[in-house]
Protein backbone atom coordinates (compact mmCIF):
# COMPACT_ATOMS: atom_id res chain seq x y z
CA UNK A 1 0.00 0.00 0.00
CA UNK A 2 2.72 2.44 0.55
CA UNK A 3 4.25 1.79 -2.89
CA UNK A 4 0.86 2.97 -4.21
CA UNK A 5 0.69 6.28 -1.75
CA UNK A 6 4.34 7.18 -3.27
CA UNK A 7 3.20 6.84 -6.45
CA UNK A 8 0.22 8.96 -5.73
CA UNK A 9 2.39 11.67 -4.03
CA UNK A 10 5.32 11.27 -6.99
CA UNK A 11 2.50 11.54 -9.71
CA UNK A 12 0.92 14.93 -7.65
CA UNK A 13 4.54 16.53 -8.24
CA UNK A 14 5.14 15.21 -12.13
CA UNK A 15 1.42 16.75 -12.67
CA UNK A 16 2.72 20.35 -11.38
CA UNK A 17 5.62 20.45 -14.19
CA UNK A 18 3.46 19.04 -16.97
CA UNK A 19 2.50 21.72 -19.55
CA UNK A 20 1.12 19.29 -21.85
CA UNK A 21 -2.22 18.61 -22.34
CA UNK A 22 -1.62 14.69 -23.38
CA UNK A 23 1.24 14.56 -20.42
CA UNK A 24 -1.48 15.94 -17.98
CA UNK A 25 -3.86 13.29 -18.82
CA UNK A 26 -1.66 10.63 -19.00
CA UNK A 27 0.03 11.63 -15.57
CA UNK A 28 -3.50 12.05 -14.26
CA UNK A 29 -4.44 8.33 -14.91
CA UNK A 30 -1.35 6.89 -13.65
CA UNK A 31 -2.62 9.15 -10.06
CA UNK A 32 -6.22 7.57 -10.39
CA UNK A 33 -4.44 3.70 -11.00
CA UNK A 34 -2.28 4.40 -7.77
CA UNK A 35 -5.04 5.83 -5.81
CA UNK A 36 -7.59 2.95 -6.82
CA UNK A 37 -4.61 0.42 -5.85
CA UNK A 38 -4.26 1.91 -2.33
CA UNK A 39 -8.23 1.65 -1.99
CA UNK A 40 -7.66 -1.84 -2.92
CA UNK A 41 -5.44 -2.60 -0.53
CA UNK A 42 -7.55 -0.71 1.78
CA UNK A 43 -10.53 -3.29 1.12
CA UNK A 44 -8.40 -6.44 1.31
CA UNK A 45 -7.56 -5.39 4.79
CA UNK A 46 -10.78 -4.53 5.82
CA UNK A 47 -10.64 -0.56 5.95
CA UNK A 48 -13.66 0.23 3.99
CA UNK A 49 -13.52 3.50 5.25
CA UNK A 50 -10.23 4.27 4.24
CA UNK A 51 -10.68 2.65 1.19
CA UNK A 52 -13.82 4.46 0.02
CA UNK A 53 -11.80 7.79 0.71
CA UNK A 54 -8.77 6.79 -1.77
CA UNK A 55 -11.70 5.40 -4.40
CA UNK A 56 -13.03 8.72 -4.28
CA UNK A 57 -9.41 10.49 -5.01
CA UNK A 58 -9.32 7.60 -7.96
CA UNK A 59 -12.32 8.78 -9.15
CA UNK A 60 -11.52 12.47 -9.32
CA UNK A 61 -8.11 12.36 -11.07
CA UNK A 62 -9.71 10.00 -13.81
CA UNK A 63 -12.68 11.92 -14.10
CA UNK A 64 -9.80 15.17 -14.65
CA UNK A 65 -7.98 12.64 -17.21
CA UNK A 66 -10.75 11.86 -18.96
CA UNK A 67 -11.67 15.34 -20.07
CA UNK A 68 -8.57 16.10 -21.47
CA UNK A 69 -7.91 12.67 -22.98
CA UNK A 70 -8.33 12.09 -26.81
CA UNK A 71 -12.05 10.67 -28.39
CA UNK A 72 -13.50 6.77 -26.84
CA UNK A 73 -10.92 6.70 -23.75
CA UNK A 74 -13.43 4.61 -22.19
CA UNK A 75 -11.67 2.79 -19.62
CA UNK A 76 -11.15 6.50 -17.34
CA UNK A 77 -15.17 6.02 -16.87
CA UNK A 78 -15.14 2.39 -16.56
CA UNK A 79 -12.61 2.87 -14.14
CA UNK A 80 -14.52 5.22 -12.46
CA UNK A 81 -17.90 3.29 -12.12
CA UNK A 82 -15.68 0.28 -10.99
CA UNK A 83 -14.17 2.84 -8.09
CA UNK A 84 -17.88 3.74 -7.30
CA UNK A 85 -18.67 -0.29 -6.85
CA UNK A 86 -15.78 -0.89 -5.25
CA UNK A 87 -16.12 1.59 -2.33
CA UNK A 88 -20.24 0.15 -2.58
CA UNK A 89 -21.17 4.01 -2.97
CA UNK A 90 -24.18 3.10 -4.68
CA UNK A 91 -25.46 7.20 -4.58
CA UNK A 92 -22.04 8.17 -6.56
CA UNK A 93 -21.95 5.40 -8.81
CA UNK A 94 -25.75 6.31 -9.84
CA UNK A 95 -24.33 9.79 -10.59
CA UNK A 96 -20.96 8.53 -12.30
CA UNK A 97 -23.00 6.02 -14.64
CA UNK A 98 -25.53 8.65 -15.77
CA UNK A 99 -22.71 10.71 -16.53
CA UNK A 100 -21.11 7.68 -18.23
CA UNK A 101 -24.41 7.18 -20.64
CA UNK A 102 -24.27 11.25 -21.20
CA UNK A 103 -20.42 10.53 -23.20
CA UNK A 104 -21.95 8.45 -25.15
CA UNK A 105 -20.79 5.12 -23.97
CA UNK A 106 -23.82 3.38 -25.10
CA UNK A 107 -23.05 4.01 -28.65
CA UNK A 108 -19.67 3.57 -28.86
CA UNK A 109 -18.00 1.12 -31.35
CA UNK A 110 -15.06 -0.26 -28.99
CA UNK A 111 -16.03 -3.33 -26.69
CA UNK A 112 -14.69 -0.86 -23.96
CA UNK A 113 -17.17 1.80 -24.16
CA UNK A 114 -20.25 -0.95 -24.91
CA UNK A 115 -18.58 -2.20 -21.63
CA UNK A 116 -18.50 1.09 -19.66
CA UNK A 117 -22.15 1.51 -20.92
CA UNK A 118 -23.06 -1.81 -19.81
CA UNK A 119 -21.66 -1.43 -16.17
CA UNK A 120 -23.68 2.29 -16.10
CA UNK A 121 -26.54 0.87 -16.52
CA UNK A 122 -26.80 -1.99 -14.24
CA UNK A 123 -25.78 0.13 -11.75
CA UNK A 124 -28.88 2.29 -12.88
CA UNK A 125 -31.20 -0.92 -12.81
CA UNK A 126 -31.83 -0.73 -16.32
CA UNK A 127 -31.33 -4.36 -17.09
CA UNK A 128 -33.17 -4.45 -20.20
CA UNK A 129 -30.74 -2.45 -21.90
CA UNK A 130 -27.71 -4.04 -20.09
CA UNK A 131 -28.65 -7.30 -21.14
CA UNK A 132 -28.56 -5.92 -24.73
CA UNK A 133 -25.38 -4.67 -25.11
CA UNK A 134 -23.95 -7.48 -22.51
CA UNK A 135 -25.45 -10.26 -25.24
CA UNK A 136 -23.21 -8.21 -27.93
CA UNK A 137 -20.16 -8.38 -25.51
CA UNK A 138 -19.96 -12.00 -25.12
CA UNK A 139 -19.85 -13.07 -28.55
CA UNK A 140 -16.74 -10.84 -29.40
CA UNK A 141 -13.53 -11.97 -29.95
CA UNK A 142 -12.10 -8.89 -28.48
CA UNK A 143 -13.36 -9.22 -25.11
CA UNK A 144 -13.47 -11.57 -22.25
CA UNK A 145 -16.62 -14.26 -22.81
CA UNK A 146 -17.33 -14.84 -19.39
CA UNK A 147 -17.23 -11.29 -18.04
CA UNK A 148 -19.90 -10.28 -21.18
CA UNK A 149 -21.85 -13.74 -20.09
CA UNK A 150 -21.48 -12.84 -16.03
CA UNK A 151 -22.87 -9.12 -16.99
CA UNK A 152 -25.63 -10.57 -18.80
CA UNK A 153 -26.69 -13.56 -16.43
CA UNK A 154 -26.85 -10.62 -13.80
CA UNK A 155 -29.05 -8.43 -16.25
CA UNK A 156 -31.07 -11.50 -16.88
CA UNK A 157 -31.20 -12.59 -12.95
CA UNK A 158 -30.37 -15.93 -13.67
CA UNK A 159 -28.24 -16.86 -10.77
CA UNK A 160 -27.46 -20.48 -11.97
CA UNK A 161 -25.60 -19.24 -15.12
CA UNK A 162 -24.22 -15.82 -13.23
CA UNK A 163 -22.43 -18.24 -10.71
CA UNK A 164 -20.46 -20.19 -13.44
CA UNK A 165 -19.73 -17.25 -14.82
CA UNK A 166 -18.22 -15.38 -12.20
CA UNK A 167 -16.10 -18.97 -10.88
CA UNK A 168 -14.47 -18.63 -14.38
CA UNK A 169 -13.81 -14.91 -14.20
CA UNK A 170 -12.30 -15.58 -10.65
CA UNK A 171 -9.89 -18.52 -12.17
CA UNK A 172 -8.91 -15.86 -14.82
CA UNK A 173 -7.73 -14.18 -11.86
CA UNK A 174 -6.31 -16.73 -10.01
CA UNK A 175 -4.37 -17.75 -12.86
CA UNK A 176 -2.87 -14.78 -14.29
CA UNK A 177 0.31 -12.94 -13.11
CA UNK A 178 -0.18 -9.08 -13.99
CA UNK A 179 -2.63 -7.23 -11.60
CA UNK A 180 -3.35 -3.48 -11.54
CA UNK A 181 -0.87 -1.93 -9.73
CA UNK A 182 0.50 -5.59 -8.90
CA UNK A 183 -1.91 -6.43 -6.78
CA UNK A 184 -3.20 -9.70 -6.87
CA UNK A 185 -6.89 -8.82 -6.27
CA UNK A 186 -9.82 -9.79 -7.97
CA UNK A 187 -11.41 -6.52 -8.46
CA UNK A 188 -13.89 -7.09 -11.81
CA UNK A 189 -15.15 -10.07 -9.26
CA UNK A 190 -15.27 -7.76 -6.73
CA UNK A 191 -17.48 -5.15 -8.93
CA UNK A 192 -19.93 -8.37 -10.17
CA UNK A 193 -20.58 -9.46 -6.69
CA UNK A 194 -21.76 -6.12 -5.86
CA UNK A 195 -24.06 -5.75 -8.67
CA UNK A 196 -25.32 -9.35 -8.28
CA UNK A 197 -25.79 -8.47 -4.49
CA UNK A 198 -28.17 -5.95 -5.62
CA UNK A 199 -30.43 -8.66 -7.21
CA UNK A 200 -30.30 -11.20 -4.46
CA UNK A 201 -27.74 -13.82 -6.33
CA UNK A 202 -24.02 -12.97 -5.30
CA UNK A 203 -22.18 -16.45 -5.45
CA UNK A 204 -20.70 -17.43 -2.39
CA UNK A 205 -16.67 -16.96 -3.32
CA UNK A 206 -13.67 -17.65 -1.22
CA UNK A 207 -10.43 -16.94 -3.10
CA UNK A 208 -7.07 -15.19 -1.27
CA UNK A 209 -7.99 -12.54 -4.13
CA UNK A 210 -10.97 -11.72 -3.00
CA UNK A 211 -11.86 -9.68 0.52
CA UNK A 212 -13.82 -10.93 3.78
CA UNK A 213 -16.98 -12.49 2.20
CA UNK A 214 -19.07 -10.72 4.74
CA UNK A 215 -18.36 -7.58 2.83
CA UNK A 216 -19.29 -8.82 -0.34
CA UNK A 217 -22.49 -10.29 0.81
CA UNK A 218 -23.28 -6.49 3.09
CA UNK A 219 -24.64 -5.48 -0.33
CA UNK A 220 -27.19 -8.26 -0.92
CA UNK A 221 -29.11 -6.33 2.30
CA UNK A 222 -28.75 -2.82 1.18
Amino acid sequence: MRREQERYLDGEERLLAADDQDVRQRQLARMGNAASGVGLSELMNGNTGSAGEWFAKAVDRYRESFELAPPDSWGRPIAIVKARLLADDWSSAEADARWTLEQGAAEADSPIGKYAATLALLVLARDEDARILADMLRTRDDFPAAVGDALAFIAAEDPAGYVEAVETVLESFETREDYLEDLPVADTVIVLQRLAGRRNMAAELSSPLLPNPCSLADARTR
